[in-house]
């Protein structure tokens, strides 16, 4: 999920950022649906560039995705994955 001004959306918590992960862009957008919090944000395609603008970007807490689980709207079920192993998914 991403603002128009290129922000990205993560949830904080403990252990530092995660950032959703969504099957499908109709997830995504069920997820805007149930979660105000990012109803300014959008659903964008997750690829090489952006896999590595957000590397690049993330200097002070270590940064996972989170890999919201299909039909899970809540954002409250999913996995957690490091940017490597994203990147291997998103290359498959």
């Amino acid at each position: 999920m991403r603002r128009a001004n290129g922000d990205w959306f993560a949830l904080k918590k403990h252990d530092g950022l995660r950032m959703p992960v969504f099957s499908s862009n109709e997830e995504a957008i069920q997820a805007r649906i149930f979660n105000v919090e990012i109803l300014v944000y959008r659903p964008a395609l997750l690829d090489e560039r952006a896999l590595d603008d957000l590397a690049a970007s993330n200097n002070e807490q270590p940064a996972y995705f989170w890999l919201v689980r299909p039909g899970c709207p809540t954002l409250k079920r999913g996995d957690v994955l490091t940017h490597a192993e994203l990147s291997n998914i998103c290359r498959r």
